[in-house]
């Protein structure tokens, strides 16, 4: 595999630890099943609140809507308040706001005087199972492209929910999936693998590598052999015969990963990541992710399979976090990002996330 040099700058690099996550994006912040009918959700993007609402069911307007979390009179969290119809009132003092963030009530105000100012809305919508926001530039919100996960709908496909908390920076999730040599973590689980990369391709904002791989020890997690359906025992690539191929993309600021066994056209696996930063500095994230796995033939089988896909890949994400987490804690220890990096097809994941991200001094 040829890789291009690396491309220059005329200034010094930003420390891609201090670099934050480009809010003109679509974002999920909560799951759907989360958010009732005439409720409120209280949730939080890079330090930012935000409160989702969802309309009772007999509202006017029964779509979800999200606004600052903060009423405009004492700063109280908006998401203590009352739903009432498609307006939301602050459990204080009963300001009331409509889904634009207009202040359209105050109990004890003369109806002849000018209502305050209101607060901030956000665009939000709901998909795949995920309440999903646009906390950046409202004026871009139509113009950025929605995120499209159409396997998601596909009949042949059954899907696992992600959503777990990692307290690391967003960046150090994307190196992790991007760079499969760090299979040796994972060799309580799978044995010993190993990663061969294939080819990487690359855009102003996207990058993706092929790899294969070999079985150099150990015997196939019943798992792994439910997830792909197929027996691996690392000699796929013998005989001429194409190889098993896992194509790992990060387009930004989502993830992919697909993986196809030998011969197929369909993906076994197909999965989908986002990593939100949850506080200010983004030293925490919310993952959240589908994870797309190919149903087997027989019909009812998935369901008799499922408890052991989820056992495995619990075991694989448990490594990971595990190990993502350590990672932070060594940059806060030592002030920076002060890794020696020497994977090409990372050092160039780390300059697109620095070049598409946005410095935390700017907020």
């Amino acid at each position: 595999m040829t890789i291009a040099p690396l491309r220059k700058s005329l200034v010094a690099p930003r420390d891609l630890r201090k670099t934050g996550i480009n809010p003109d994006f679509w974002y999920p912040l909560a799951r759907s099943s989360d958010l009732k009918s005439g409720k409120t959700l209280g949730v939080s993007f890079a330090g930012e609140p935000i409160v989702l609402v969802r309309p009772a069911r007999d509202a006017r307007h029964e779509e979800i809507f999200a606004l600052e979390d903060r009423c405009a009179h004492r700063q109280v969290p908006l998401n203590l308040g009352q739903v009432k119809g498609d307006r939301l009132s602050c459990d204080y003092h009963c300001w009331t706001y409509d889904r634009s963030g207009r202040c359209v009530t105050v109990p004890y105000l003369d109806a002849a005087k000018t209502l305050p100012n209101g607060v901030r809305a956000y665009p939000a919508r709901e998909a795949y199972g995920f309440v999903f926001v646009f906390p950046g530039d409202i004026a871009r919100a139509d113009a950025v492209p929605f995120p499209q996960v159409p396997t998601f709908a596909d009949t042949r496909y059954r899907t696992r929910v992600l959503d777990r908390r990692i307290d690391c920076h967003y960046s150090f999730m994307h190196e992790n999936l991007m760079d499969m040599n760090h299979q040796f973590l994972h060799r309580s689980l799978m044995g010993s693998i190993r990663a061969t990369p294939l080819d990487m391709r690359e855009g102003e904002d996207w990058l993706e590598v092929d790899y294969t791989f070999n079985r150099a020890a150990g015997k196939q997690p019943v798992g792994e052999w439910f997830m792909i359906q197929r027996r691996h025992d690392g000699r796929s690539n013998d005989a001429g015969a194409p190889g098993d191929i896992m194509t790992i993309r990060t387009h930004y600021p989502y993830q992919t990963l697909k993986f196809w066994t030998a011969g197929s056209t369909d993906p076994a696996l197909d999965l989908w990541n986002i990593y939100v930063p949850l506080d200010r500095e983004q030293r925490r994230n919310q993952t959240y992710g589908l994870m797309m796995v190919r149903k087997p033939g027989l019909p009812g089988l998935m369901s008799l399979m499922w408890p052991f896909i989820v056992w495995f890949t619990n075991g694989i994400f448990e490594q990971d976090r595990i190990i993502v987490e350590a990672e932070q804690r060594a940059c806060d220890e030592l002030g920076g990002d002060h890794n020696q990096e020497i994977f090409p097809i990372i050092l160039r994941l780390k300059q697109l996330l620095t070049r598409e991200g946005v410095p935390l001094e700017a907020g």
